[in-house]
């Protein structure tokens, strides 16, 4: 039986490589929101691209799209902080090569880069049209980029998510959360189809043993097309400081890993 186990769990690990690891035609976006704070939304999107960083070979980008003091710079472990998104939409040119885009990035390891969308305080809030600026400049720059996006409904949420080949929405798993995740899906029923099936719900576990029953709960959420996962409680991500994979549960890095997975999967059927 240990037998058995171990080689079913040497599988999964090589699937989930296997597919992190697939040859992109052009770079994936993949949009991080959520309905509220404090569901891991920075939390979610640091540990995806991570592990794109990780597995694959081609550069990876963390664009951050919350200017109102988001916390992904924080959960990177970033401190000094030069440019934002906003900047970014008037100073990338075509001409430009991959070495001049990045000196204006925080380098990060793993061939990654944060473009934050603030230098720690409260500036001029990002707009759609900035957004999309920076988006177009630096697309053709990398494999993958991971968009920490404003919670719903803020305007610029709701075209990072329309424009995204894949999307992420983070909800606490709790009743609450389940049923406003639900309400938002409902909503993204009625946009293009494209929209809900590239969707993947990640239910984060903020405390331990919340007495939510997650089956059901999974179950009436995919209900509504979308994919979705569980990120267990993990003792080091609740403590809000810089996510150290190292220190991170055995069950939490493979949940992690599963979820980047599934979510670059998503992304590969939109072209």
């Amino acid at each position: 039986m240990l037998s058995s186990s171990a080689a079913r769990e040497v599988t999964e690990v090589t699937r989930t490589a296997e597919v992190l690891q697939q040859p992109v035609t052009t770079g994936r976006q993949i949009a991080v929101t959520s309905i509220r704070g404090g569901s891991g939304k920075s939390t979610v999107a640091a540990l995806l691209g991570t592990a794109y960083a990780h597995y694959r070979q081609d550069p990876v980008l963390f664009l951050e799209a919350d200017p109102a003091l988001g916390s992904l710079p924080l959960r990177l472990g970033v401190v000094s902080r030069r440019w934002t998104t906003g900047d970014i939409a008037d100073i990338v040119k075509p001409d430009m090569s991959l070495l001049d885009v990045t000196g204006y990035l925080v380098q990060l390891p793993d061939n990654a880069w944060l473009l934050p969308a603030s230098l720690g305080q409260i500036g001029v809030m990002l707009d759609s049209l900035a957004y999309e600026r920076a988006v177009v400049a630096l697309r053709r720059y990398f494999g993958v980029t991971v968009i920490d996006c404003e919670t719903l409904p803020a305007e610029v949420a709701r075209v990072a998510l329309a424009a995204s080949h894949s999307r992420v929405l983070t909800a606490p798993a709790t009743p609450e959360g389940v049923t406003s995740t639900y309400s938002v899906l409902q909503w993204m029923q009625m946009l293009p189809r494209q929209v809900i099936v590239g969707t993947a719900v990640v239910l984060t576990e903020l405390v331990p043993h919340q007495g939510l029953d997650l089956d059901e709960a999974t179950r009436h959420l995919k209900s509504t097309g979308v994919s979705v996962q569980i990120l267990p409680y993990d003792r080091h991500l609740a403590a809000g400081g810089p996510v150290r994979t190292e220190f991170l549960a055995a069950p939490t890095k493979e949940a992690a890993a599963r979820i980047a997975a599934d979510v670059f999967q998503l992304s590969q059927t939109r072209y």
